[in-house]
């Protein structure tokens, strides 16, 4: 069963052009599932039917998990049901009929000017090469909006220090690379850090990696949330701050300060208006 599993992931890799994160969240999603149901169905696709779906899904709401996690469990499964009676695996879709769990919309976090400020003053404090990619990682994430997985897939090259610009690689075959225009503040963390902390960090002169760990490989998603996670807890921000705050409060002071939500959208890599849509509430908020 776990065969086909991965033959759907291949399949949403090479044809739909999907995401490696989105790839990722359909293999734990779709493990779970024939993890519970494999014995249940003997093994075999056909024997799948509504019931035992409904008990899974029972099974996943008793469990520590978000209405938006459910609600993203069942999705998987319905997509995979529809792949699985394409490819004539099963006669029927048991998930046909089945309605999609009702999800609590979480509004967006941003924090106040003030805060970005200050959490920004308190990572610009000496010359190491650690405290340079702390500094410049920073600004970059506030002054891009990019999320965090582009912004440690960022590459030397991606950088044009020069034109004021860096690009940002589309998340998927559907979404388009962008060129995010950088205020002189980020350039100058950039510059120092990559004429300076970088060199130091490197490890060797083939990695095109932009920010390094202590080890000199690139710094991983998880990497860059502990920096972030110090540093708000050094200058005694209370709320909790993550890397996707920053691209919230990006969105946020943006549209306050004027800038059309068509812009917004063309920033932060958004397919769809709509989702950006949910930002305005917070440019109505004061973020002075």
């Amino acid at each position: 069963m776990y065969d086909m599993v991965q033959e759907f992931l291949e399949f949403l890799e090479e044809e739909k052009g999907y995401a490696e994160n989105t790839i990722a969240a359909y293999r734990n999603d779709l493990t779970q599932f024939v993890s519970y149901i494999e014995y249940k169905v003997d093994g075999n696709w056909q024997n799948l039917n509504r019931e035992i779906i409904n008990q899974y899904i029972e099974y996943i709401k008793n469990q520590p998990y978000s209405s938006s996690t459910v609600a993203r469990k069942v999705a998987a499964i319905k997509s995979f049901s529809r792949y699985l009676l394409a490819r004539g695996v099963i006669k029927n879709d048991p998930t046909a009929t089945l309605d999609s769990p009702k999800v609590k919309k979480r509004l967006p976090k941003a924090i106040s000017i003030e805060e970005i400020n200050k959490l920004l003053d308190g990572a610009d404090n000496g010359d190491t090469p650690k405290s340079q990619r702390d500094y410049a990682m920073l600004e970059l994430l506030y002054a891009s909006g990019m999320r965090v997985t582009e912004l440690v897939s960022l590459n030397v090259n991606d950088l044009d220090l020069e034109g004021g610009i860096v690009r940002v690689e589309g998340k998927s075959a559907r979404i388009k690379d962008r060129m995010i225009p950088l205020p002189e503040e980020a350039l100058v963390a950039l510059r120092d850090y990559v004429e300076q902390g970088r060199t130091q960090l490197l490890r060797s002169q083939d990695d095109p990696a932009l920010f390094l760990n202590h080890r000199g490989q690139r710094l991983t998603r998880q990497g860059s949330w502990l920096i972030i996670k110090r540093y708000v807890a050094e200058v005694g921000i209370s709320d909790n701050v993550t890397p996707h705050t920053l691209r919230h409060s990006f969105a946020a002071h943006k549209l306050s300060l004027g800038k059309s939500l068509q812009d917004i959208q063309k920033l932060l890599g958004h397919a769809n208006i709509s989702t950006t849509q949910i930002y305005t509430y917070l440019a109505e908020e004061k973020v002075e």
